[in-house]
């Protein structure tokens, strides 16, 4: 048991967390598996963590401790490192691949974010099913306009939620209405730099949509912002789809390949987040090692839009691993559900002829994630001085997972039943900064 810091609140039940990474170390040095503990926290941070009883003696006579019973599971809350809140209006939109549903459903959506009062409104719902998930900490593409950065950053204020996120940059193959230049771009970039990031849980996400919607001069002004500013994060695509690798390297026929356009520009470093990176080659890979960039693993969206699926045992490859997080990619990933998109990683796998397990997934949702945007200092892990964003799921929350909870052997089949049926309704309470954002009305 280890204590930091004044408590003033207390849960307890079974608690599974991660002090390091399964797929390099195994589980039994990383998992931590508690099956009666008390997580206690104040001022925002966990001050206490360990078996139920000798934390129990630890603290105050003031601090009452909120019982989830046997059934139920604390851990971490779960990262998303790549969703697009705009595209929440047009989550399940029929029949395209990449380029084409680009074109026919997300553009034409985005245009509305123009109206503060309609990303205002999208922003809500779209943390609020955030927070029904259990997810706290997010990397988040906003559109082209500032607007909409704000009206996101204000809603993850008031939550007090931890997120990174920023204004799209796109000045080229798309709507005239979407586009901006090179320097309004980088102007409006900087600008709202200033105003949100490292405010309070804040951070920002310099946000180049993909290389074939930015000109050169506006990869590297992207490049340039961020030598300006070194301790924000930069998001983009890469990879994702053959065609769009066909059509990257029509555009930048000087470059060796699709990551080089960034590399070349001073895109790919630590805090660097590459959705998807399917199609990478083994090249690619050893520069997104040797750089500190990672890649979130999107296979809900992947499978969705037919783009393929990302081999992460081949990323992560011991001699030169690299960080590698979950993304739901919402709106063509077709859940706010971390579970749901955990259960599409495990196929994934198997398509790989490799295998996921739901140790390994819990890991990659929580701890995972946050080591590849480099913030497992703060988040993902349920330890005394972390931040206190918390889940606690229902382990029996469905008919058949009650049903199918009866014949589990050990916690890690249990894990594993949790990522393959389970979805929302799990998740029981979500605790963001020790503060309880959402509790699940009872089912039972």
């Amino acid at each position: 048991m280890t204590v930091q810091g004044t408590p003033t609140q207390a849960i307890r039940g079974p608690v599974v967390t991660f002090r390091g990474d399964p797929f390099k170390d195994g589980l039994d040095a990383t998992m931590v598996y508690e099956s009666d503990a008390i997580v206690a926290f104040g001022d925002g941070k966990v001050t206490h963590f360990g078996p139920a009883d000798k934390v129990k003696a630890q603290l105050p006579d003031s601090v009452q401790v909120r019982d989830y019973g046997k059934d139920s599971l604390i851990t971490a809350g779960f990262l998303d490192s790549h969703v697009h809140f705009p595209q929440t209006p047009m989550i399940a939109a029929f029949g395209e691949q990449l380029l084409d549903w680009l074109n026919k459903y997300t553009f034409p959506t985005e245009r509305k974010y123009a109206d503060k009062a309609f990303a205002s409104s999208v922003a809500k719902t779209f943390l609020a099913e955030q927070l029904k998930n259990g997810t706290t900490t997010s990397c988040i593409y906003c559109t082209v306009f500032p607007q909409s950065v704000d009206a996101l950053f204000e809603e993850a204020e008031r939550l007090n939620m931890r997120i990174s996120a920023g204004k799209v940059l796109m000045n080229r193959n798309a709507p005239d209405y979407l586009l901006d230049t090179t320097n309004s771009g980088y102007d409006d970039s900087k600008a709202l730099i200033r105003k949100w990031h490292n405010r309070g849980r804040l951070m920002y996400c310099i946000t180049p949509r993909f290389a074939p919607t930015s000109t050169p001069d506006q990869l590297q002004s992207a490049g340039e912002l961020w030598d300006e500013f070194p301790d924000c994060f930069m998001q983009t695509h890469v990879s994702e789809n053959v065609d769009e690798v066909e059509w990257v390297k029509s555009l930048f026929p000087d470059r060796k390949g699709y990551l080089d356009v960034y590399d070349h520009h001073k895109l790919c470093r630590p805090r660097a987040v590459f959705g998807h990176g399917i199609h990478l080659t083994e090249e690619e890979l050893g520069t997104m090692h040797t750089t500190g960039s990672a890649i979130s693993h999107c296979p809900t969206s992947n499978f969705f839009l037919g783009s393929g699926y990302l081999d992460i045992y081949r990323a992560m490859r011991a001699d030169r691993p690299v960080r590698v997080g979950l993304g739901t990619d919402l709106g063509a990933g077709t859940s706010f559900s971390i579970l749901l998109t955990l259960n599409e990683a495990y196929k994934a796998a198997q398509l790989n002829r490799q295998k996921l397990t739901g140790a390994q997934g819990l890991y990659l949702a929580t701890r995972g994630t946050a080591h590849a945007m480099y913030i497992e200092d703060k988040v993902g892990s349920i330890a005394p001085g972390m931040e206190a964003d918390i889940v606690v799921l229902d382990m029996k929350s469905t008919p058949i997972i009650d049903y199918r909870m009866q014949f589990v052997e050990d916690i890690h089949e249990a894990l594993f039943v949790q990522m393959t049926l389970g979805d929302d309704r799990a998740v029981q309470a979500t605790y963001v900064a020790g503060k309880l954002q959402h509790e699940r009305p009872s089912i039972h």
